[in-house]
């Protein structure tokens, strides 16, 4: 059976306010063919996301005009609990909510050469747009703790937005994982900062591939066949790293190591036939949450 894709980049990235590398700044892994056609990994350490967006434009561009296609995911969160674009005041009734929230960020959130942004004021403006108070978002360090954007988790219960989306609760419920809610912005594990940087970049990605889609939102929630892949050079996924086992080599960083592993892990997954399987978010789950998993909220590929 023919491989969906000829190459896998998958992408460990960093919420750093100034430009960093080594253990927890961002990591680029490619797994691509070499000039006999054989599949090699490498991974490259880039100290800003400015940068790291560069790269993978670059790389993107190596790949495709060769006939390659490419699966590039990012180990953050692409979608929010359903209801938050409505919560904010987005336009969701010309574009998908997850589109509105992207194109949101994108315009909210810029960041520098230097790698800093004002993600923390942007979180407490949201917080103000939703809830005139400190929710959903929460994480600020002390300097950035205002009226609407506390250091501590605010109370979720009752309230119209969830802590996390179908996904997480899914893995939770599983016992397949822990993972972070996309609200918290800081702290040991915090995820949410990832994701409010990310997505800026993953958005201008977008706008400048036109024969790119981002899973599951541009694709569907079943299974991916070859056809479905037609005329598309790039899909974009989130990945949870933490779905396969990882063991740093001397001189590697668990970053490092993440990214070599999880591109191997959906390489064979590819030869064996098994990935297009992977792109399921079926799950046993009822159609209004599969509805809400494509429109706004996203999953993680292969969970």
């Amino acid at each position: 059976m023919a491989r969906l894709f000829d190459a896998y980049i998958m992408v460990d990235w960093s919420a750093a306010t100034k430009p960093a590398l080594g253990a927890n700044s961002i990591w680029i892994g490619i797994l691509a063919k070499d000039a006999r056609l054989k599949l090699q990994f490498k991974a490259v350490n880039i100290d800003t996301r400015l940068k790291a967006r560069e790269f993978l434009e670059d790389m993107v561009a190596k790949l495709t005009r060769r006939g390659d296609r490419i699966l590039l995911g990012f180990d953050f969160s692409l979608g929010y609990p359903a209801g938050t674009a409505k919560a904010l005041g987005l336009d969701v009734a010309s574009q998908p909510a997850w589109a509105a929230m992207h194109a949101h960020l994108s315009k909210k959130l810029k960041d520098k050469p230097d790698n800093s942004n004002a993600r923390y004021a942007i979180a407490a403006g949201m917080n103000y747009a939703i809830s005139k108070g400190p929710y959903p978002f929460w994480g600020a360090p002390a300097r950035d703790v205002v009226s609407t954007l506390s250091s501590t988790k605010p109370d979720y219960a009752g309230q119209p937005l969830p802590e996390f989306r179908i996904v997480e609760t899914y893995l939770r419920d599983k016992k397949l994982g822990q993972p972070k809610s996309v609200w918290q912005l800081a702290y040991t594990g915090s995820v949410g900062s990832q994701s409010l940087t990310g997505i800026p970049h993953v958005h201008a990605l977008r706008a400048a591939w036109p024969n790119a889609r981002i899973w599951p939102f541009e694709t569907g929630t079943g299974e991916m066949t070859a056809d479905d892949l037609e005329g598309i050079e790039v899909v974009m996924a989130e990945i949870y790293p933490a779905q396969v086992k990882v063991k740093a080599e001397k001189g590697e960083t668990l970053d490092e190591a993440q990214v070599r592993e999880i591109a191997r892990h959906y390489s064979q997954l590819d030869e064996k036939g098994l990935l297009g399987g992977a792109f399921s978010t079926g799950k046993s789950l009822d159609a209004g949450k599969i509805e809400q998993i494509q429109a706004e909220e996203g999953w993680i590929l292969g969970v």
